[in-house]
């Protein structure tokens, strides 16, 4: 997040930052919020991009001046677990030096959002995403690749959504849009009671 973007947020007044890793998992959120009925600008809730989990410790600092009795909570990738640990400590935001980030609001996708998404859906529904957004075929391509060609399709799958940035981005919104609210992954289910629960206060 450039510092643009960081004075612009600091200057709205806002009930709950929600800090995700990168402008994917932001794109995701939004969409879940959407989902279930949660009105980001009516609960003054800024769902925001880190630009990397090693910016966590800036973006919640700069946030907590702002805003010091806003809700905090986030979502990243279980491999950063120590650099989000270390954000959250620095924020004295940590609630256990050994536990788990959960009780301090903070959940873990197993390997990242993508994968969490790919395995909900199945895979066949995220080649439906595909499809959709016309890229079907270059897909189909990418898995004819000898480098991949051997590999499984959900794997095939994370690998292709994440060549292109855009293509990450875009495709975020579309899975999350496409997710059974019943069968949400994991920590998407954590952050979705978190929504509701500042929405509703």
């Amino acid at each position: 997040m450039g510092s643009a973007a960081l004075v612009k947020h600091s200057s709205q007044r806002t009930n709950a930052l929600v800090l995700v890793e990168g402008e994917s998992d932001a794109n995701a959120v939004r969409a879940l919020a959407v989902r279930v009925g949660c009105d980001l600008d009516s609960g003054r809730i800024a769902i925001v991009s880190a630009g990397g989990v090693t910016n966590f410790a800036r973006v919640l600092l700069a946030h907590l001046r702002a805003h010091p009795h806003a809700r905090v909570c986030g979502m990243y990738d279980i491999g950063e677990e120590w650099h989000v640990r270390r954000a959250l400590a620095r924020a004295e935001l940590l609630k256990s030096d050994s536990g788990s980030l959960e009780a301090s609001g903070f959940f873990a996708c197993v390997a990242d959002l993508e994968d969490e998404l790919i395995r909900a859906l199945g895979v066949a529904a995220v080649e439906r995403v595909v499809e959709e957004q016309s890229e079907l075929a270059s897909f189909r391509r990418f898995q004819a690749m000898p480098e991949h060609r051997h590999s499984q399709t959900h794997q095939q799958l994370h690998r292709f959504l994440g060549t292109r940035a855009t293509r990450k981005i875009r495709s975020a919104t579309r899975l999350a849009e496409a997710l059974d609210l019943a069968n949400l992954p994991r920590p998407l289910q954590q952050l979705a009671a978190r929504l509701r629960a500042v929405d509703d206060a």
